[in-house]
């Protein structure tokens, strides 16, 4: 079966722009993007494994899909702001697909990372999504804390995302892997723009698997807390039930969230 990249027009029937390959494809396009385009990959094997590559500005993604298809949005206007100003804009670009090598799959690595990640994905792992999100703001998307953009010292627009939790005592964000991960560290990069920023002392991981663990933090600035958390066959874990500290600043939010381990062996 071949797999298929298709950028399509705003209206879905215009397609921009085609290829199709084997193991791979790779679509260089002349042309430009305009609001509501998208990019489809189709005929791909539901249960697999692909490395993907939406914009040469935006990290390669090593990405698990459980349909045979998914739809990639190209960001516009208050959308694009957690992006690379850089990113499709222009009249050449170049977008790819692969069947990930087995190697790459199996390595250490982290599990989390999807800069491909967005809120209307479905079928895609690894994918976040959260409970809030500060007004709605693409800025404080809950797909910024994975998509491997790692500035903590700001807020706002790229590169300083982040994901915001608009004031919420209950926030929770969630990283669902699509599949069986073994877990063996978690780091969190939470934002330091200080004095604009709180940060949080206390948090619980909740896990697939029922387990919980309960992390303590500190004030930290560009530095990850490391957490050694060995956890097998997880499909997913929560962070939330997060404490602020004791300062005057009501604004505590997470840069990152890094997952290392490895899939599960079956």
């Amino acid at each position: 079966m071949h797999m298929k990249i298709e950028v399509h027009g705003a209206w879905g029937d215009v397609i921009k722009a085609f290829d199709e390959g084997n193991d791979s494809v790779v679509l260089a396009w002349e042309g430009e993007y305009r609001k509501d385009d998208y990019i489809e990959f189709k005929d791909l094997t539901p249960g697999s494994f692909y490395k993907v590559k939406v914009d040469p500005t935006i990290e390669e993604s090593l990405i698990f899909v459980t349909e045979d298809s998914f739809r990639y949005t190209i960001p516009f206007y208050e959308k694009k702001t957690s992006y690379n100003p850089m990113s499709f804009v222009g009249n050449r670009h170049l977008v790819s697909i692969r069947k990930a090598y087995d190697f790459e799959v199996k390595a250490f690595r982290n599990l989390s990372l999807n800069p491909c990640d967005q809120h209307e994905v479905s079928g895609v792992y690894p994918h976040a999504s959260a409970n809030v999100e500060t007004r709605g703001e693409a800025v404080f998307a809950a797909r910024n804390a994975i998509d491997g953009v790692c500035v903590t010292r700001s807020h706002g627009e790229w590169p300083y995302e982040s994901w915001g939790i608009n004031r919420q005592d209950d926030a929770t964000i969630k990283i669902e892997f699509g599949y069986p991960v073994d877990i063996k560290e978690i780091r969190l990069y939470t934002r330091a723009d200080f004095p604009h920023d709180n940060w949080w002392i206390r948090g619980i991981f909740n896990f697939s698997d029922g387990s919980t663990e309960t992390v303590d933090m500190d004030k930290k600035v560009q530095k990850p807390h490391i957490f050694s958390i060995e956890k097998k066959s997880v499909e997913w874990l929560t962070l939330g039930d997060l404490i602020k500290a004791d300062d005057p600043s009501p604004f505590p939010a997470l840069t990152q969230i890094e997952v290392y381990g490895r899939p599960s062996e079956k």
